[in-house]
């Protein structure tokens, strides 16, 4: 599997040539067929695992965090994928490599000078998904939430916006009312408007609103629009967050509520015994 500067293909001298959404004529339903999984952290709080391992690779019922994410992607009908890579990134290419991308073809966003972050990561990785909407998620996230439901979502407000004149989002946020430290915020309209850390108390407003605004936690799934790359002024390593909130300021960022469905992320070892459970 190649690697270098910007997003490669593992196999091929290409990413594949074709746009990444594409229409199923008996619906007119448009569909999703690229995504990025971010596995590049260093996973600190998952030690021991992690002094030896990426924890892209920390085993769920027999199964890896990445297998069983780009498994999860396939449920949507998407097979084209990009993972970015930094700590232990051999072994991520490597497991890629043998399982043959888990039925998916999987290209690899080399990070290993340099962690990048989410937002950091996603902008080096714009060569393979600037040419159509695409999903992002962390490879510790675990979920059962419908992920078609998810990007119909985001097709409808983006074909409703564009009917009434007004821009498409630029993003729908998979959230739930879980309790959480950090939360995002949206007005009554589902549109992010800031940010609040319940711990310290701390917010961040991108835009007042005339009404108190919801507080929801992010899920670490998104659907994101390529019009979101001439936006970004931001360079190096920088957070997705942060990114949201100086953009939620003038554009349209929505929230998808999905508390219904199971999930769990991953970052600690004891979460990895009850995602056994709830993940079999």
């Amino acid at each position: 599997m190649n690697s270098n500067d910007s997003a490669v293909p593992d196999h091929d001298s290409a990413a594949p040539d074709h746009a990444s959404v594409v229409t199923d004529h008996d619906s007119a339903a448009p569909h999703i067929t690229r995504a990025m999984i971010l596995a590049a952290g260093l996973g600190t709080r998952f030690k021991p695992w992690t002094d030896r391992h990426p924890k892209a690779l920390a085993p769920v019922n027999g199964k890896s965090l990445l297998q069983r994410n780009i498994e999860y992607l396939q449920t949507a009908g998407i097979r084209e994928v990009v993972v970015n890579v930094h700590h232990f990134a051999e072994q991520i290419i490597d497991a890629l490599d043998d399982n043959k991308g888990w039925g998916s073809h999987v290209i690899i966003s080399d990070e290993t000078a340099a962690v990048l972050e989410t937002g950091g990561g996603l902008f080096k990785a714009r060569p393979f998904l600037e040419s159509a909407p695409f999903v992002l998620m962390n490879v510790d996230i675990l979920t059962d939430m419908d992920l078609s439901a998810l990007i119909g979502d985001h097709f409808r407000h983006a074909s409703a916006a564009r009917n009434a004149g007004r821009p498409a989002p630029l993003a729908t946020l998979a959230v739930t009312d879980r309790v959480t430290s950090r939360y995002f915020l949206f007005d009554r309209q589902d549109e992010l408007c800031g940010w609040r850390n319940a711990t310290t108390g701390q917010e961040r407003i991108s835009r007042p609103t005339d009404l108190p605004p919801a507080a929801w936690a992010f899920s670490g799934i998104h659907v994101i629009d390529p019009s979101i790359f001439p936006l970004i002024d931001r360079a190096g390593k920088f957070s997705m967050v942060d990114l949201y909130l100086d953009l939620a300021a003038g554009h349209s960022i929505r929230g998808y509520d999905h508390s219904r469905s199971k999930l769990i992320d991953v970052g600690k070892p004891e979460s990895a015994e009850l995602a056994a459970r709830l993940f079999p």
